[in-house]
């Protein structure tokens, strides 16, 4: 194990380390050492060393480390994405999907650090003015705290640290606590790199104290965090004087006009509602369909929901495996049963079996319904008759976040309207809000958070910061 990833100050002691069960099997796959805030401290100081070598690196050698973490990462594809599925229990056939997105992140974070460039000035523009050279250059902002999540593991990390460490920056990680193994595997490939930096990476568990110690110090300059709104705001409330970037997730939602290609919106609804189980902050939640095609549309949706095989992660065909824990299945349990309570009728699915849950598409459902307006973060679907895209329009846009939404239209006043009108970080146009690619920007608006992610804007926005020089 590497000096700078932490497995907590009473580490000999068997009660000081967490299990990890798998959420198929049961079977214990990882186990972490729970840290303390002690350890929290040590790690932003060994991050603050090494983050004045780390900006005076040479880029080269910066995008090599980046470029050799890729390759090893392809060479390990078959054993990283055996651990995804062991520790989150998302199918294997997406587990090799996250870990080519994470080799893609990697290369385009090296791309994106390589073609990041300052700007020059004439000062003689302005009456006041004078001969002189004057420009602006990027450097590195110094140390990042990088905190995510559990239902990307891996993509969402590279996402964080591929481009905060090609920047020249020292990076604290301090990972899902239900992912440590798969966390710990990829910062080894950056630590033992041959190009690496001594002790610009290092990884903190979960423990008591941890939080609260990395988010309060001064150390960090700039905090990244993927999670729930209700950690968002506690961080910021109490990150202090320093750039907070907040992916907080949202309820997506989508809107089916008549002249959509029904069959191919309902196939591509049915992927977004329900892949990794729902646990995905742009999964499709809502979905308005135009009045005139509500009864086709649903029954087509449910076809396709049919054809979706739930079962063991590992087998190569299933689309739908166990949610993450009992409590995330409990929740989705009772918003499902108040619902049915107030009204709601279930079209296709509702069952659940352990951490099963079958996907789930609801009808008649009301807006102030929990599985309607909050972020459910499960296998469940609202469908909603409106009589056209305004109506449409204004139910999406009535929400506390904004993340993403789309629209399925042939209209082309319909999709610049979309494009226009709908309030989110992102619009998508004959698709689902589900669709995101690498290298885009990807944040949203209202209660999804703060900041962009996507290698060339977290770079601009989060990981490097603007030095004025002036030459007279």
């Amino acid at each position: 194990m590497q000096a700078n990833v932490f497995f907590g100050s009473n580490c000999e002691k068997k009660e000081a380390y967490k299990e990890v069960h798998n959420p198929f099997s049961k079977e214990i796959v990882s186990r972490y050492a729970l840290c303390d805030a002690n350890d929290a401290k040590k790690a932003l100081h060994i991050a603050k060393n090494a983050a004045s070598k780390a900006k005076l690196t040479k880029l080269s050698q910066r995008t090599n480390w980046l470029l050799d973490v890729a390759l090893k990462l392809e060479k390990n594809r078959q054993e990283m994405a055996k651990i995804i599925c062991d520790e989150v229990g998302k199918p294997l056939r997406f587990a090799f999907v996250e870990v080519d997105r994470c080799i893609e992140t990697i290369r385009l974070s090296a791309s994106a650090m390589q073609n990041l460039h300052g700007e020059t000035f004439d000062t003689t523009v302005m009456p006041s003015g004078k001969e002189s050279l004057a420009f602006f250059k990027r450097e590195a902002v110094g140390v990042v705290l990088a905190i995510t999540p559990f239902n990307f593991p891996l993509n969402l990390i590279a996402h964080k640290i591929a481009p905060a460490l090609v920047a020249g920056n020292a990076v604290v990680l301090k990972p899902s606590s239900q992912a440590p193994l798969i966390a710990y595997k990829f910062a080894q490939l950056f630590i033992q790199s041959e190009f690496a930096i001594t002790n610009a990476l290092s990884v903190v568990y979960s423990g008591e104290g941890v939080n609260e110690a990395l988010v309060k110090s001064e150390i960090p300059r700039v905090i990244s965090f993927t999670g729930s709104v209700g950690v968002g705001k506690s961080i910021l409330s109490q990150a202090g004087i320093k750039k907070v970037a907040l992916e907080l997730g949202g309820n997506a939602a989508t809107y089916i006009d008549k002249s959509a290609d029904v069959a191919l919106a309902a196939s591509k609804c049915a992927l977004g509602a329900f892949i990794n189980s729902g646990q995905v902050c742009i999964s499709l939640q809502r979905i308005y369909v135009q009045q005139e095609i509500y009864d086709i549309f649903a029954q087509e949706l449910k076809k396709q929901t049919q054809m979706l095989k739930v079962g063991s992660p590992y087998a190569e065909d299933t689309f739908i495996g166990p949610m993450i824990d009992e409590k995330a299945v409990q929740k989705a349990k009772t918003w499902l049963e108040n619902a049915k309570e107030e009204g709601a009728k279930v079209l296709y699915g509702g069952g659940c079996e352990k951490l099963m849950f079958e996907p789930t598409i609801v009808i008649d459902v009301q807006e102030e319904m929990n599985i309607v307006c909050q972020e459910v973060f499960a296998p469940i679907v609202s469908l909603i008759s409106v009589k056209d895209f305004d109506e449409a329009k204004e139910k999406m846009n009535n929400s506390e976040f904004g993340l993403q939404h789309s629209v399925f239209t042939n209209d082309l006043l319909t999709c610049k309207r979309a494009i226009d009108e709908l309030e989110a970080g992102g619009v998508v146009i004959n698709d689902i809000p589900t669709l995101r690619f690498d290298l885009q920007p990807y944040g949203g608006i209202k209660q999804s958070g703060l900041g962009k992610e996507g290698p060339k804007y977290a770079l601009e926005e989060d990981y490097t910061q603007i030095k004025s020089v002036v030459i007279c």
